[in-house]
């Protein structure tokens, strides 16, 4: 389970035709710390950069309500750094994931 969204990922932004370092921030959606660093690891994204605002763990588990703040969360901390690439992505229903690559332009 702690692997999923590393797939995840990687499909979005091969889909976006971006990579890690092009992102400007990463939100994640997992029910234990441990998904975060097994993600870090395999994509060589800085842990201690990711979920600058928390994470979803402090609103509680279920991925639909919990995913959306996030992801507004992202789009808000891409606005403040005046655009970019961001990427988010959690874990559901055990071993599936899902990841969303998306853009805040600086105009």
């Amino acid at each position: 389970m702690p692997e999923a969204p590393i797939a995840a990922s990687q499909k979005a932004l091969d889909h976006a035709g971006v990579k890690i370092a092009d992102l400007a921030a990463i939100k994640s959606h997992n029910p234990f710390a441990v998904n975060d660093i097994a993600f870090a690891r395999a994509t060589g994204a800085d842990v201690m950069g990711m979920n600058n605002y928390g994470c979803s763990l402090i609103w509680g588990h279920p991925q639909g309500p919990t995913g959306l703040r996030a992801v507004v969360e992202l789009i808000e901390e891409l606005a403040l750094k005046g655009g970019g690439l961001g990427l988010f992505q959690g874990c559901a229903a055990g071993d599936s994931s899902m990841a969303l690559v998306v853009e805040v332009s600086s105009r």
